[in-house]
Order: structure tokens, then sequence, then C-alpha cells
């Protein structure tokens, strides 16, 4: 019996040995590291893209640039014969048309600017030429028909309708969809700064005039005409950057009729504008072409930049005749284009190159009457195909393009700027 006891507490003390060492054993197993330690802190650890601190590589978007052309002739003038010109009898309507018909290719651009020497009020203020201009609206049909959008109506003639004739060209223009500077109805609409936008591009259009040809300006109503005065333009220029303008063209009607080089008067306003941040001198008054000039400035605030002005643009549609004019060449005018580029993403603006295309106002008879067309110089003499012109015509006309030329090259500068 005792034994048999001895025996059975022998194999259960035996069985409850190796179930603690089972334990124990199982327990030191889970206490061993899953990677050894040592050569866990020989290695290197793999990167997480997830949680990384590195900034991710930036991506610099690809340069690229916009174009854009601005294109600006000088004075619009209504002789009364022009007037007469496009009359029709039989509708009692005007139409001018075919003045331009030949020229208009070359009208083609983002801003296309006229300086229209002539109020456009109607046939109850009377259609007049010369000192006095009144001429019909529908030139402001044909002028859009051809490519203008913009039009600078601050000059000598612009009260020769006195307020009221003002008053009506705004509204003729505007009702047209063109777009009038120089010119307003009131001081709130004299204080707005003209921004014309185009392929991303914003340019203020700013335009003045020495004077009125002695008609006063309504007393109070200083707002009617804007004139040049230094003041006043050095604040709008600075208004127009303030407002966001890219570039800043300035219209100015001065200088001295029929004098083929500007005067010091003129170089010393224009050095003034650029100084201040023009961009872009359109000259017109003297009826006849001055040179154009590209320059380097830097401006009152710093800023280095090129500058490109033409002192007079000429005539480019009227009924002055040259050899009724000393033989001054009243009677040839010039197209100014100036390519214009906007870079990204640095959004920088630069002027590309300056284009001068000569321009001749040819008359003739037809149906017993006077007809005028603009001609492109150039182009014309390159088909010679003109069934309106005659070997004499383009005698003429060669000897006016090369005197044009050659005259307007006459002050340009190498100023890196691309020419034709």
């Amino acid at each position: 019996m005792k034994l048999t006891l001895l025996r059975l507490f022998m194999k259960n003390s035996f069985i409850l040995v190796i179930i603690v060492l089972t334990l124990i054993a199982c327990t030191n197993i889970s206490k061993l590291p899953l990677i050894d330690t040592a050569q866990n802190n020989q290695m290197e650890p793999e990167p997480n893209p997830i949680y990384d601190d590195a900034e991710p590589p930036v991506i610099e978007p690809e340069p690229y640039y916009t174009e854009a052309k601005l294109i600006a002739v000088g004075d619009i003038m209504m002789h009364l014969p022009q007037t007469k010109s496009g009359y029709n009898a039989a509708s009692k309507t005007y139409n001018f048309d075919s003045f331009f018909t030949e020229i208009a290719p070359f009208l083609q651009g983002d801003w296309v600017i006229g300086n229209l020497e002539t109020p456009l009020a109607g046939a109850d203020l009377r259609y007049t030429g010369f000192p006095e201009f009144n001429a019909p609206p529908e030139l402001a049909d044909s002028l859009k028909l051809a490519g203008f959008n913009i039009i600078t109506t601050t000059n000598n003639h612009s009260l020769d309708r006195r307020e009221k004739g003002i008053l009506l060209t705004l509204g003729n223009l505007r009702s047209r969809g063109l777009i009038p500077v120089g010119t307003a109805a009131s001081p709130e609409e004299a204080e707005v700064i003209t921004m014309v936008t185009h392929q991303d591009v914003a340019m203020a259009i700013l335009a003045y005039t020495y004077g009125t040809n002695g008609i006063p300006i309504p007393e109070g109503k200083p707002y009617l005409v804007s004139l040049i005065d230094e003041t006043r333009m050095k604040a709008d220029i600075n208004k127009a950057r303030e407002l966001g303008a890219e570039l800043i063209t300035v219209a100015l009607h001065f200088g001295n009729e029929y004098h083929s080089q500007p005067s010091e008067e003129q170089q010393l306003l224009v050095d003034m504008l650029f100084h201040a941040g023009a961009d872009i001198i359109l000259g017109s008054h003297p009826h006849v072409i001055q040179p154009y000039e590209i320059v380097d400035v830097t401006t009152d605030e710093g800023v280095h930049k090129k500058g490109v002005v033409i002192y007079s643009m000429g005539n480019f549609i009227s009924n002055q005749d040259r050899f009724l004019n000393r033989n001054k060449p009243t009677d040839v005018g010039v197209i100014f284009e100036v390519g214009i580029r906007k870079h990204y993403p640095d959004l920088t603006v630069e002027l590309m190159y300056v284009k001068a295309i000569p321009t001749y106002v040819h008359k003739y008879q037809k149906s017993g009457k006077l007809q005028y067309r603009v001609l492109p110089l150039e182009a014309t003499l390159s088909g010679r195909n003109d069934d309106l012109l005659m070997p004499k015509d383009y005698k003429r006309i060669e000897a006016y393009y090369l005197e044009a030329s050659s005259h307007l090259e006459s002050m340009v500068v190498d100023a890196n700027v691309q020419l034709p």
C-alpha cells in the first residue's frame, strides 16, 4: 500500500515538473527579441515615403509668352471735299468705307488707335471743313470697319462745335463700340483711366493736347478737354500703374505744324514722360511725319526699361496737298506698329519691335467728284497692279516712299530692339 502511494506521488510530481519546465521555457521564448539588437543597431532604417520629413521636389513651370500688337496712325481729318465725296445724293446718306479699303489689312492689331481731328456732331450743327470742322458720324462706322477700336479726341479741333460737339462726338463713337480718349462728358468721367487689355496685357491709354485753337474751354468745365499739363500727366501715369497697367501709352497733340523735325519743347516733354513711367508715346499735329526714336531710360522710380516715341505720324487722311503747303508732305502719313510680348511665369512685359509703314492719300476723280483712299506705299510699289494709278503716279509714290523711309529712321538709335 505504501509502495503504491509512493509510486503515485512520484508519477504526479514528474508530471508537475514537466508542466513547470514547459511554462518556464515558453516564458523565456516570449522574451527573446525578434531581431538581434546588436545587429539592428548596425543597420540603416529604410526611408518611409509617407512619413519622411524631406520636402517634395519643386517642379518649375515651363516658360512661355503671349504676343500683342499696338497700331497707331496720325490725324484723321475731314475737309469739306472729303465729306462731299462720301455723300450719296440718291439715298441722301454718307459712306466713307472706300477711304480705307486698301489700308485696312494693315490695321489689324490689338490696340488700333487713330487721332480724330474733327467733331462728329451731326448734320444739325452743319458739316464744315477748315477752320472749324464737323463731319458726319458715319465716318465712325468706316473707322470701325477698317479696324480701329480706340480714338483719341483731344486736339486743337476738339471744341470746333463747342461743348455740344464734344458730347455728341463721344456719344457717336461709343454707340459704335469705339473707345474715345482725351475728352470727357463729366468730371467723374475725366478721372477714369482708360485701360484696355488684350492678350493678357493691361495697357493704359492717355491723351493730351497743347490747346484748342484759342476757343476757350467753358468756365468751370476743364474736364471737357485733356490739356498738356506736367503735374496732371504725372499723376495720371502714377494712377495707371496703381491700377495695374503693365504698359502706358500716351498720345500727344503737340509740336509745330509742317516741321519735319521735333522741337526742343517736344523732346523735353517726351523725356519727362518717359522718366515718369510712360512706355509708348504717339505724336500728332504737325501734319507731316517726324522721326521715331527708341530709348533706354531709368524712370524716377529707378526702373530701367526701353521706351518708344514717334514725334508725329503725319496725316492719315485729309485733303491737304503737299504742293499747297509749301511743298511739305502733308499727303504722307505713317502707320506705327509696336510689338509687345508678355513672359510667363515671371509676368514681365517688353517691347519687341517697331515698324513704321508709310502711307499716301491718293486723290482721283470719279463720278464727277473727288475720291480719296489711303494706300500703303511699299505694298503699292511692290504690286504695281493698281488700275487707278498711272506710271507717273508710281514714280511719285516711289519718291514719297524713299523720302519717308529715310526720314523716319533719322533719329533711330540702337537700343537692342529688333527693327524691321
